[in-house]
């Protein structure tokens, strides 16, 4: 309880010093605009990453209910979470307020190069997919391993066959 108690005030003294930088550091026209702001986010949340979220959610519980589907649901997850960790990072900074394309530090297109970044992403997911899938689908079959199992049975008799001189 202790340290729970700890945490809380070593929280709340971050988050009024957090309080005390913003209003000393930014001017009266950034505190009008930072509800604005907050508010645009809430709203990008709640009207689009959220009924997003819940249909991809809907399609990986419906792929998932098919007897290899743990696998798709892992490909998927795995392939969003790079994307969103990506995305996370490189899209503040496309989206930087009023700065365009720096030539003489980076000359290339952010925008282009990201996409290209999430494509990459995305085939590199497909591919494991379709790989695990298919390495999953010779394991799984009965006959095949059957007919291995036997041809290695008969490799081992060949080998220990005695060796006449």
């Amino acid at each position: 309880m202790k340290t729970r108690m700890g945490l809380a005030g070593v929280g709340v003294l971050l988050g009024l010093w957090g309080v005390w930088k913003l209003a000393t550091t930014v001017d009266l026209h950034g505190l009008v605009r930072l509800p604005l702001w907050l508010g645009g986010a809430v709203l990008a949340d709640d009207f689009f990453l959220v009924p997003l979220t819940v249909t991809a959610g809907w399609l990986v519980t419906r792929w998932a209910s098919r007897p290899d589907g743990h696998r798709t649901v892992g490909a998927i997850r795995t392939t969003l979470l790079y994307v969103g960790i990506t995305s996370l990072i490189a899209v503040p900074l496309m989206l930087r307020q009023g700065k365009g394309v720096n030539p003489t530090i980076l000359p290339r297109d952010y925008l282009r190069d990201w996409l290209l970044l999430e494509a990459t992403i995305i085939a590199a997911g497909i591919v494991g997919y379709l790989i695990a899938s298919r390495s999953a689908g010779n394991a799984l079959r009965p006959a095949t391993s059957a007919v291995v199992a036997r041809a290695w049975r008969g490799l081992r008799r060949v080998r220990r066959a005695p060796r006449y001189e």
